[in-house]
């Protein structure tokens, strides 16, 4: 199916393949009022190599955010850093990343992978967010174990991404029903926004924004105090809509040449997403 995938109607969710169509998307983002998150997409690195560009890639991203003035900061995920071949070396350039967004009033979010990376993922962001507050992480609703996660981030400060999670995941770890994660969803938000602390809700669903919203309005939490975040060129709609209604909107911004897997697992994340796809391949 590879080939077959029209890499015009891709770019409706990957902003492209270099850094400078990033920037480029960026710009017309924030110039249209919603802060960024770029990511370069790949993960689970072959080599030290490979996980050293990766590392030094994104420290350059952040002199680039900089000197453009972009309202945007940064999004990776661990095993892109070399986990798997090397924990230290990807400790070690979280670190060195991390030092980077702070010296620049930025921040940086380690993004969640399957569920076999959790625990290294939770520990790893706990020790750099114990050094500096420029780092945060996610938090994915399918998992039974998230409102235990939740609880322990919050409590050592860190900012925290809510989302449903888009890997298929074991019964035995994860909520199988739709309703459940949903529900998940939403009483893990109503421990995230009464933390004092600058968490993201990452949704497209607008049950889940609906919930947000009545739940912030009738506890006086305030629209600056969290934000909503979507994907690149899904739902803009929605995008739109809050933004006028005075919420923070931060889009994902996903770029590289490692394109496929995240176009993927967008489409089985929601069916919704394999409709928009088909009308737009042929439109």
């Amino acid at each position: 199916m590879k080939n077959g995938v029209s890499r015009r109607v891709a770019q409706r969710f990957v902003a492209g393949e270099t850094l400078e169509d990033a920037i480029a998307a960026a710009r017309v983002l924030n110039a249209a009022g919603f802060p960024v998150s770029l990511d370069l997409l790949g993960e689970n690195v072959l080599d030290r190599d490979g996980a050293v560009r990766a590392a030094d890639t994104y420290l350059g991203m952040f002199d680039r955010i900089a000197a453009e003035k972009l309202d945007g900061n940064i999004s990776l995920k661990l095993t892109q850093l070399g986990l798997d071949l090397d924990p230290a070396l990807c400790e070690a350039s979280l670190l060195r990343i991390a030092d980077r967004a702070a010296a620049g009033r930025n921040f940086v979010r380690v993004d969640m992978e399957g569920s076999p990376y959790t625990q290294r993922t939770v520990d790893l962001v706990r020790r750099v967010r114990a050094r500096t507050e420029a780092v945060g992480t996610v938090i994915q609703s399918y998992l039974f174990r998230s409102e235990q996660d939740v609880r322990d981030l919050i409590a050592a400060g860190c900012r925290v991404r809510l989302v449903k999670g888009a890997y298929k995941e074991p019964a035995e770890i994860a909520f199988p029903a739709k309703a459940d994660v949903d529900a998940n969803f939403v009483s893990l938000m109503k421990i995230l926004l009464p933390s004092g602390i600058y968490h993201a809700i990452a949704t497209h669903d607008p049950r889940m924004i609906s919930a947000t919203r009545e739940f912030a309005a009738a506890n006086g939490i305030g629209k600056d105090t969290f934000e909503f975040q979507m994907l690149y060129g899904i739902r803009t709609d929605l995008q739109r809509g809050l933004l006028k209604e005075g919420y923070r909107v931060r889009v994902y911004i996903p770029f590289g040449t490692d394109w496929y897997p995240y176009f993927m697992r967008r489409l089985a994340e929601r069916p919704a997403n394999l409709t928009f796809f088909l009308r737009n391949l042929f439109r």
